[in-house]
């Protein structure tokens, strides 16, 4: 126990924490989450001249992009070297060329726990998926559980953090809908639109990695991340539409028949809508009754869970037609409502 003490003193400000993915969606918030709080962070990417823009989070030489490919057992060991906590954000959401479910999410995860358990580094941050499970239909959901799976038996203490969907200004989900929506008359419902999700807000996500950093009390846990409210896909759809103010048909599509969709859609621009994407869809998205009980949710960590609508509206604007000039949604029915109290 007393080396632990130890090896968490070592992270107060100027402690070095190497975050492999910290460029990415999530990770340039968890950068700047521990940034504020005076960690030097070497931040590990494959193309570290995309990154530079994280040193503008930090102090003068607070911030270091630094090249390291999770494939790669040699730049991994270089990135961990000398640091006192690891923490991976890597994740795909579809695969393309060499960047696989297997090699990035369940190899590449073990791949780090493994050298972070030979360089004697004590504390490991591992950020998962909500529906993780070795034994669902969707390789997504597989490669996520043993990924999880490899870096418990390299490293026993690491604290494991489940979100549901990621929400945000530069998010895959709301903004994806918001630009089907600009594109067609139609959006489809899969499934009917009944799968449920419980969107978490990015930055308290990142909020959540550095409070598990500054805590033994979560080492050896594993907790499950979700926002204040439960949303079924068909909400989803409507929120978008109602925040950037269009009015488009939702067509329910049974999971049979989209699945030929799914088949097509696979190799358009963006990859609107994958095979296994479409097996995920088939499961609900949200925090466990296991996991309220045990407090092991944001509110167990002592954040208050960001609400969809209090950030969405902020970003979807852009797809107004008007853009910012568009008058929002609640002015417009005002409006109406307005206008009819004075002809009534």
């Amino acid at each position: 126990m007393a080396g632990k003490v130890r090896a968490r003193a070592e992270l107060q400000p100027g402690g070095l924490v190497t975050v492999f993915g910290g460029s990415g969606f999530l990770g340039q918030h968890v950068v700047q989450a521990l940034g504020r709080r005076g960690y030097r962070i070497r931040v590990a990417v494959r193309r570290p001249n995309e990154a530079l823009f994280l040193k503008t989070s930090g102090g003068v030489g607070q911030i270091e992009p630094v090249q390291a490919n999770i494939r790669d057992e040699g730049s991994v060991r270089a990135a961990i070297e000398g640091a006192s906590a690891v923490i991976n954000l890597v994740g795909i959401l579809s695969e393309s060329g060499p960047q696989r479910f297997e090699t990035v999410q369940a190899m590449g995860a073990e791949r780090l726990a493994r050298a972070a358990k030979a360089a004697g580094v004590p504390i490991f941050i591992h950020v998962s998926a909500l529906g993780a499970d070795e034994q669902s239909a969707s390789a997504y959901a597989r490669t996520k559980a043993r990924g999880e799976a490899a870096v418990l038996q390299h490293m026993p203490g690491a604290a494991i953090l489940r979100p549901s969907v990621v929400f945000g200004p530069e998010d895959q989900f709301f903004n994806r809908f918001a630009a089907m929506a600009r594109m067609t008359p139609v959006l489809p419902l899969i499934g009917g639109g009944d799968t449920r999700f419980q969107p978490v807000y990015v930055k308290d996500v990142a909020e959540a990695v550095a409070r598990v950093l500054e805590t033994d009390a979560a080492d050896g846990k594993m907790f499950e991340l979700g926002g204040p409210e439960t949303l079924t896909m068909r909400q989803v759809m409507e929120l978008v539409l109602r925040e950037t103010c269009r009015k488009r048909l939702l067509l329910p599509v049974p999971f049979a028949l989209a699945r030929p969709l799914a088949a097509l859609l696979q190799f358009a621009p963006g990859a609107p809508l994958t095979p296994d994407q479409l097996r995920l869809l088939q499961s609900d998205n949200v925090v466990s009754d296991a996991a309220r009980d045990e407090n092991r949710t944001l509110s167990g960590l002592g954040i208050s869970p960001t609400a969809a609508e209090a950030i969405v509206p902020s970003y979807l604007v852009r797809f107004r037609r008007r853009g910012q000039f568009e008058p929002a949604p609640e002015l417009v029915s005002d409006g109406l409502e307005q206008r009819e109290l004075k002809q009534s």
